[in-house]
């Protein structure tokens, strides 16, 4: 089977472009390389076809997806301190370049798989979270993906094609980012943990998230691309929470803690019941494992940044100014 995937260059798409592969699929990659990195693939050169383009641009990729049975679409920009500081960089990629990949799918009814944010739910009123809790985005980043979730869904109603939408919950494994901006809290742990620094733990550690290991994620994808379910919003997560406390002590070393920021729920748990019911996914890596495995691998962050309580201030300058309510 032919299929696209966007954002095949990154850490999330990486994973399943090579679950594609191995599964025998014909696999082609659209990426801009802005954040994604050819060497996350180097192993599959031979049995992909990679295209350097850029979504929100005319290109050859628009040709391949119309062309193809599914594309996964999950090009995107990313973190939460850039979409404050840029969000009309943040809709132009992640709803503008939503819109010209629909275009793209709707032409042979290109089945779309997108993967959308639980970023969405902002600071839910239930745990675990369904897929029917109120959308109440706290920043651009959260709102550009909700809006780029809209967008597929209803071209899918509108023109008929397929198409499926995973929010997905606090994703890590090996190759996620390892550089730029202040960002998730695995890998932040990791290179303090690789420089003897003490691990930055936001407010009392006591707020707790819904892990989830990537290649879980992969496998979801995949299980939906190949379901004939459509016009479903499925929660993908770990079926489990862990507090920041537990993580440190599983990663291991000193901690500090730092002021706790507006707008962060203090709990991401997935209710899950929707995708296993209907599509038959469960994750499988605990994470006991999935840290372990990260641990396995902590030398990718060797050369990541080593935030401290001062830096991460300077960084989150913004998010303060514009979420705390100081305007």
């Amino acid at each position: 089977m032919k299929v696209v995937v966007t954002g095949g260059c990154g850490f999330i798409g990486s994973h399943l472009v090579e679950r594609l592969v191995r599964g025998g699929f014909e696999v082609t990659v659209v990426d801009s390389l802005r954040s994604g990195q050819t060497e996350n693939l180097s192993e599959l050169r031979d049995n992909i076809t990679l295209l350097v383009e850029d979504i929100r641009e005319d290109g050859r990729w628009q040709d391949e997806v119309s062309k193809s049975k599914i594309v996964f679409h999950l090009a995107a920009l990313a973190d939460i301190v850039p979409s404050i500081q840029d969000p009309k960089e943040y809709f132009s990629t992640n709803v503008s370049g939503t819109v010209n990949v629909v275009e793209a799918a709707k032409l042979n009814k290109t089945k779309v798989i997108y993967a959308a944010s639980s970023s969405c739910y902002g600071i839910p009123d239930f745990y675990p979270t369904p897929e029917v809790a109120e959308i109440r985005p706290e920043y651009p980043y959260a709102l550009t993906k909700r809006l780029g979730e809209e967008v597929v869904l209803h071209w899918s109603k509108v023109y008929g094609y397929d198409a499926i939408s995973l929010r997905l919950f606090n994703v890590y494994g090996p190759r996620s980012r390892t550089s730029g901006a202040y960002g998730a809290v695995m890998g932040v742990f990791l290179a303090q943990k690789l420089a003897n620094k003490a691990l930055t733990i936001v407010g009392d550690g006591n707020q707790t998230r819904d892990f989830t290991f990537v290649t879980d994620v992969a496998e979801a994808f995949v299980m939906a691309g190949e379901s004939s379910v459509s016009g479903e919003i499925f929660n993908v997560g770990s079926g489990a929470t862990t507090s920041v406390n537990r993580l440190a002590s599983l990663i291991g070393g000193d901690t500090v803690n730092i002021p706790k920021r507006p707008g962060e729920p203090d709990a991401t748990f997935a209710d899950i019941s929707r995708i296993v019911s209907q599509l038959g996914w469960k994750p499988r890596i605990s994470i006991e494992d999935g840290v372990a495995e990260m641990l396995r691998h902590i030398d990718l962050w060797r050369k990541a940044p080593v935030w401290t309580p001062e830096t991460i201030a300077v960084a989150t300058e913004d998010w303060f100014k514009y979420l705390g309510g100081e305007l």
